[in-house]
């Protein structure tokens, strides 16, 4: 058996408009750092995982970016999507390049655009979801596994997971793998204050450890349609090159998540276990999340660049090379200038971002997008 991770970067990361654009997605963007999402991500697994069996899933006009901010992994290791088709048809993709590559491989699938404070106590977690991978399910079908995180306070911007906690003792400190319940959707206040309550809900966090004979035969199951797509991508891996095979598996496959698609069935199966952590973890969704995990001033101001602020409290700044940008007895606001373009929004209204991308869109105003 061999771990190989697979890091998805094929999004855009609209809310994080206007640094965030379609030439220059949130994935190789510098927050909070001076390395790219992308490369801590990479980082944050190398302990465990040598750079010949990282690999990246991005769109290939991402590729060429990708091999760029991770010079160190083989350049045949990042894997172009010709459309984006969310998260199913990605680990499609990597699961029958790994399973080409490797039949015992196991594919520990991370976001590339997360933050994580504690990296030691995240490979914790990772192995010992790994270590539930490699055992079967109750139907002695390939473990489906996921990595939770505990939730602090009631988050309505993330999905939940739901497990079985019933063996649980308060104290334990070593990680371990339990059933998956159910997953939920983002919830109201009133609902994520329930889960939080019930002690036994988890942050969805997008991440998921399996053999990549597990998520094939998965997909098989619950997403056929993905799984004919696909069914020719293993053969032309395995004879050199999949170039055409991959183009027309993603014109004949629909747009959807493995949560959806998978996961969720999976989990109503039997099949899905998850590994509670708690490591410092953030999915740096929008310009809220960035000003939480940010320095602040006394007053709550978190500023990057040159900077001012005069009477204003819980704010976030960042300003454009070479230019000066001043606040003055405002509050609760996130403001971002990138030369080209300035942002000024509620940090409780963030997530609503990406209408102003979508706007930008329709009106015909792409070369701000």
């Amino acid at each position: 058996m061999a771990l190989y991770a697979v890091i998805m970067a094929g999004g855009v990361g609209s809310r994080f408009w206007p640094r965030s654009r379609r030439a220059n997605p949130k994935q190789f963007l510098d927050v909070l750092s001076t390395s790219s999402l992308i490369q801590k991500t990479y980082e944050r697994v190398l302990p465990d995982i040598p750079a010949e069996r990282i690999f990246v899933v991005t769109h290939e006009d991402y590729a060429q970016t990708t091999r760029q901010h991770l010079p160190d992994i083989p350049p045949e290791n990042v894997l172009a999507e010709p459309i984006a088709r969310n998260t199913a048809p990605c680990i499609a993709l990597a699961a029958a390049r790994l399973h080409a590559l490797d039949p015992d491989a196991v594919m520990a699938v991370l976001p590339a655009d997360h933050f994580v404070r504690q990296p030691e106590r995240f490979l914790e977690v990772l192995r010992a979801a790994t270590e539930r991978a490699l055992q079967p399910a109750e139907d002695g079908a390939g473990a489906l596994v996921t990595i939770g995180i505990e939730p602090t306070h009631p988050e309505t911007g993330y999905g939940y997971i739901q497990y079985d906690a019933s063996d649980r003792e308060d104290d334990e400190d070593a990680p371990r793998a339990f059933r998956v319940l159910a997953f939920a959707e983002k919830p109201d206040l009133s609902t994520a204050e329930r889960f939080l309550d019930s002690g036994d809900f988890l942050w969805n966090s997008g991440m998921f450890i399996w053999r990549a004979d597990a998520i094939l035969g998965a997909l098989q199951q619950y997403l056929p349609e993905i799984a004919t797509a696909f069914a020719g991508v293993e053969d032309a891996f395995a004879a050199g090159d999949a170039t055409s095979a991959v183009a027309d598996a993603y014109a004949a496959t629909p747009r959807i998540s493995i949560d959806y698609g998978v996961m969720e069935r999976a989990a109503a199966d039997g099949r899905v276990y998850v590994v509670p952590g708690s490591f410092g973890w953030n999915d740096v969704g929008d310009w809220r999340a960035v000003y939480d995990l940010a320095d602040k001033d006394a007053a709550g101001n978190a500023a990057e660049g040159t900077v001012i602020t005069h009477g204003s409290s819980r704010t976030y700044a960042r300003a454009s090379d070479g230019r000066l940008l001043v606040l003055v007895g405002v509050r609760d606001l996130a403001v971002v200038d990138t030369g080209d373009a300035v942002l000024v929004c509620s940090l409780d209204l963030a997530q609503q971002v990406k209408d102003i991308v979508d706007y930008l869109g329709a009106h015909g105003m792409e070369r701000h997008v």
